[in-house]
């Protein structure tokens, strides 16, 4: 297995302070198991974003979600949002860059 990649999907009207949550945990040097994150903008619907977190395995990330340190950023990152995100969890098949 490539790894694995979990999509966080959210809306909210509060921006600025999800970006300034996510800078917050980096600067901690709380990004946990995560190898890469990436957040961005849906052009097509207002107010949706997603993030886009890989990570090693499953495992590492399941591990990661039962940190204490993630659920206190999901408790802080729920109340910024217009309601439950939705997740989508992807096995890596295959990885290419141009």
């Amino acid at each position: 297995m490539a790894g694995f990649v979990q999509i966080i999907e959210f809306t909210t009207t509060q921006i600025d302070a999800v970006k300034a949550l996510g800078e917050e945990m980096r600067e901690q040097g709380d990004a946990g198991l995560v190898v890469r994150g990436t957040f961005t903008s849906d052009r097509d619907r207002p107010n949706t974003y997603l993030n886009i977190i890989e990570f090693e395995s499953y495992e590492s990330a399941m591990e990661n979600s039962d940190r204490p340190e993630t659920s206190a950023f999901a408790a802080r990152m729920g109340e910024l949002c217009d309601g439950p995100p939705t997740f989508y969890n992807l096995d890596v098949m295959d990885t290419w860059t141009r």
